[in-house]
C-alpha cells in the first residue's frame, strides 16, 4: 500500500479510496457522508474514486446522480465534461505470511495447546471489532438457536468469540459491550456445566501467532456482519485451513461475499434461524464437499492477493492519467476571425462542417404569452439564408451539416441548399440532390429502445412542457421548456431508473446535455461517422485536388466532440498544435480510418490503397439493425475520406459555440457569432 500511494504522490492525481462501507447515501440523514465530500476536492473532482465491492461502487454513483445531479454511467461521473472513474477493488491479503507462520514453533505449541484443550469439541470461531456493523449479538443469538435446536451438540461445540474493543469511551459501544455480555453470560448459564462452557468470549486482541494457530484449529469460521467492507478475516481464516478445510459461514453483506461466495455458506445475519441451521449444516457437512469448498476459496485468496490488488492499482491509476489527459476540455480562445478568413481565403478546397441546433437556429429559450411553449421546430436563423446560399454556390467550399437531429427536420430546413446534410450524429447521409444513405454498423443493437421508450414517456407525463423525440439510433427526453429545478430533478431520477433498469446491461451511451438526457447505441457520435462521410463527398464530387482548410463548427456534447479531435493527429509539425492536439495522439486507435496528410509514410500508404481518381464502391449486406424507409436499403458503400486531406496546423480551425470548456481549438460565443463569421467568409 506504501508503495500504491508512493506512486500516487508521483504523479499527483486526485484519487479517493473508501475502506468501509458506503451505505445508499441519503442527504438528510445525520451521520452519513454526503456524496459531494466524496466527489469533490478543493481543486476540483477527483480523478478516481476505488470502492473494495461493486455494491459500494454503484451505491456512490446513484448518491451522485440523485442528489448532485450528476451524469453516471458504466465508467463513473461526469461533471462538466470532467470524468471520475468508478471502480471496485477487492483487495486481498498476504497469505504466504500466514502459511509460513503456521510452520513456527510459538504457532505449533500454540496449535497443541488449543487442540488440548477443546479436545472432543467442535471449534467455531469469530474474529471481529466490537462494532454495531459486525453483528456479534445475531452472531451469539443464532448459536443459541442452534443449541436449543441440536441438543446433541450442546456438550460436543464451542464458540471462540474474539471481540476487539473499539471506541470504548463512545455510550453506544459502551451499550453494546454490556449487551454481548448479558447474552453471553445467559447462554453460558443456560447450557454451560461446572467443567464447559459453549461461548469464550475475549474482549480483546490476541497476537498475530496466537491467531494464526486459533485459525489453524478452527472447523466453522463465522461472520456475521451486518454491513461491512471486504472482511479480511474470512481470507484469514481460508489461508489457515490448508490441512484443516474448514468452512467458512459468511455474510452475504460483507465484501467478501462476492469473493468467496461460492465456496462460502451464505447467510442473511438478521435471520437467526437460517444461520442456526447453518451452523447445523456445517458442522455435518460431508469431508468431499469441505474439500471443494476450501479449494475453491483457497485458490481465489491465492491468487488475489495485496501484492496483485497493488499491481492492478497502479496500472488503474496509470491508465486514469492517461484517460484523463485524453478527456480534459479546456477554456480555448477566442476564434481569431481575421486568421480564419485570411486561410480559408489562400486555400484551394475547403470543409466546413457546421452543427445545427444552437449553431445555425434562432433563440428559442423562452415561453410565450400565458406560459404557451413559442414554436418547439428548431428553424433556422433569420439571417444565415444568405450568406449560407452563397457559401454552398462558390464551387471551392463542401459545407457539410452534422446534427443530431433526423432526417425529415434537416431536410425541412436544408432542402433548398447546396451542401450535404448527415442526420443523426451522421449516421444518415445524403447530398440535397441525392438520397438518403445509412452509414450504420450492421450489428447495431436497437433492443433497448422499447424499453427506454416506456421510461421517456414516465417521465414526460410527470413533467409539464417536457417532450421526447423518438429517432432511428437514439432516444431524446428534452426539458427546455419546463421549470429549470423541476427538470434537473426528474432528469436525475430518470437517469437512475434508466441504469437500474432498462440498460443495465444494453450496449448504450447515456448523454446528458444542459436540459437533454440522450440515449444512443454504442458508436454512434459525430467523430466515428465523419471519415466515411468524407470518403462519400470525396466520391460523389470528384476532387481533383485534397482539402487543405477544414472548419468545424458546431454546439456539440462532450459525447460528440471526438469531431474536433478527429482532424487532429495527422496534422503536420511545421505548426506546433496546440496542448489538446497532442494528447489526441494517444487516441489514434480508437478512431477508424483516422486522418493522413500528404507526407510521412503512413500518407505515401494510404495513397497507394486508395487514391482521388480510384474510388470505387464496393457492394455491401443491405440488413440492418433496424427498418429503414425504402430510400435507405442500400446501405452506403466504404469510402474512406482520410487520404483526400493535406491540413496544416494553421489551416485548421475547431469552434465551440456557446461552451465554456471544450476540446475544440477556439470558442465562439453565440449562433450571432456563427452568421457573423459566415458573411465574411461569403464575401
Amino acid at each position: 500500500m506504501c508503495a500504491v500511494m508512493g506512486r500516487f504522490r508521483k504523479v499527483r492525481m486526485r484519487m479517493w479510496l473508501l475502506k468501509f462501507a458506503i451505505r445508499k447515501m441519503r442527504m438528510c440523514n445525520k451521520g452519513i457522508m454526503h456524496p459531494y465530500n466524496a466527489f469533490y476536492t478543493p481543486n476540483g473532482t477527483y480523478n478516481i474514486s476505488l470502492f473494495h465491492t461493486y455494491d459500494y461502487a454503484r451505491h456512490f454513483v446513484s448518491a451522485c446522480t440523485r442528489i448532485l445531479g450528476l451524469e453516471g454511467t458504466h465508467e463513473g461521473v461526469e461533471d462538466q465534461g470532467k470524468l471520475t472513474r468508478v471502480a471496485a477493488f477487492p483487495i486481498g491479503i498476504d497469505y504466504e505470511r500466514f502459511i509460513r507462520a503456521l510452520e513456527l514453533p510459538q504457532v505449533q505449541n500454540h496449535m497443541k495447546e488449543l487442540r488440548q484443550r477443546f479436545a472432543g469439541r467442535k471449534v467455531m470461531l469469530g474474529v471481529d471489532r466490537l462494532d454495531m456493523i459486525k453483528g456479534i449479538p445475531q452472531k451469539i443469538l443464532a448459536f443459541e438457536k442452534f443449541l436449543e435446536e441440536n441438543p446433541h451438540w450442546r456438550d460436543r461445540v464451542v464458540l471462540l468469540q474474539i471481540a476487539v474493543p473499539t471506541r470504548t469511551d463512545v455510550p453506544e459501544y459502551q451499550k453494546l459491550t454490556s449487551q454481548v455480555h448479558e447474552i453471553v453470560g445467559r447462554i453460558n448459564g443456560k447450557f454451560g456445566t461446572l467443567t464447559a462452557v459453549p461461548i469464550h468470549h475475549l474482549d480483546r486482541s490476541l497476537d498475530f501467532h496466537a491467531l494464526c494457530a486459533l485459525y489453524a484449529i478452527t472447523d466453522v469460521a463465522l461472520v456475521t456482519s451486518l454491513r461491512d467492507g471486504m472482511n479480511l478475516v474470512s481470507y484469514e481464516f481460508v489461508s489457515c485451513q490448508a490441512s484443516n478445510k474448514g468452512v467458512l459461514i459468511l455474510s452475504e453483506f460483507a465484501g467478501a461475499a462476492q469473493s468467496l461466495g461460492a465456496g462460502a455458506i451464505l447467510v442473511n445475519p438478521w435471520n437467526v434461524t437460517e444461520v442456526a441451521a447453518s451452523i447445523s449444516y456445517a458442522l455435518d457437512m460431508p469431508d468431499d464437499e469441505r474439500e471443494k469448498r476450501h479449494q475453491h476459496n483457497f485458490k481465489h485468496v491465492t491468487t488475489h492477493t495485496s501484492q496483485e490488488w497493488a499491481a492492478t492499482f497502479v496500472s488503474e491509476l496509470n491508465d486514469t492519467i492517461v484517460e484523463a489527459q485524453l478527456r480534459t476540455r479546456q477554456v480555448p480562445p477566442l476564434l481569431p476571425t481575421e486568421v480564419a478568413i485570411d486561410r480559408y481565403m489562400k486555400s484551394s478546397n475547403r470543409l466546413l462542417i457546421l452543427g445545427f441546433n444552437s449553431t445555425l437556429t434562432e433563440p428559442v429559450d423562452a415561453l410565450g404569452r400565458n406560459g404557451q411553449l413559442k414554436e418547439m421546430e428548431l428553424k433556422l436563423h433569420p439571417d444565415i439564408k444568405a450568406p449560407l446560399k452563397k457559401l454552398c454556390d462558390d464551387p471551392k467550399t463542401t459545407i457539410v451539416v452534422l446534427s443530431g437531429s433526423g432526417r425529415i427536420v434537416l431536410d425541412d430546413n436544408f432542402g433548398e441548399y447546396n451542401m450535404w446534410l448527415a442526420a443523426e450524429h451522421g449516421m444518415f447521409l445524403r447530398h440535397t440532390k441525392g438520397e438518403w444513405m445509412t452509414t450504420m454498423p450492421e450489428n447495431l443493437c436497437m433492443d433497448w429502445v422499447d424499453s427506454v421508450k416506456h421510461v421517456f414517456e414516465y417521465f414526460t407525463e410527470r413533467t409539464p412542457r417536457s417532450h421526447f423525440e423518438l429517432r432511428e439510433t437514439s432516444l431524446v427526453w428534452n426539458y427546455k421548456y419546463a421549470d429549470v429545478e423541476f427538470g434537473r430533478l426528474q432528469a436525475r431520477d430518470m437517469l437512475q431508473h434508466l441504469w437500474t433498469g432498462p440498460i443495465s446491461n444494453a450496449s448504450v451511451d447515456v448523454v446528458r446535455g444542459g436540459r437533454s438526457v440522450e440515449v444512443r447505441a454504442v458508436g454512434v457520435t459525430k467523430g466515428a461517422a465523419i471519415d466515411r462521410i468524407l470518403g462519400e463527398i470525396v466520391h460523389h464530387k470528384g476532387m481533383n485536388s485534397p482539402i487543405d482548410c477544414v472548419l468545424c463548427i458546431g454546439h456539440f456534447l462532450a459525447k460528440d466532440e471526438d469531431v474536433y479531435t478527429f482532424f487532429e493527429p495527422e496534422l503536420p509539425c511545421e505548426s506546433p498544435p496546440p496542448a489538446r492536439a497532442m494528447v489526441a495522439n494517444h487516441i489514434k486507435t480508437s478512431v477508424p480510418n483516422t486522418l493522413a496528410s500528404q507526407s510521412g509514410p503512413r500518407a505515401s500508404r494510404l495513397k497507394k490503397q486508395r487514391s482521388l481518381s480510384t474510388l470505387e464502391k464496393k457492394e455491401t449486406n443491405p440488413g440492418s439493425a433496424i427498418a429503414l424507409q425504402p430510400a435507405l436499403q442500400d446501405r452506403m458503400p466504404l469510402h474512406e475520406g482520410a487520404s483526400v486531406l493535406d491540413l496544416k496546423g494553421d489551416n485548421y480551425f475547431s469552434c465551440a459555440v456557446g461552451r465554456k470548456r471544450s476540446n475544440a481549438r477556439y470558442l465562439l460565443g453565440s449562433a450571432d457569432t456563427v452568421v457573423s463569421l459566415l458573411k465574411e467568409l461569403g464575401h
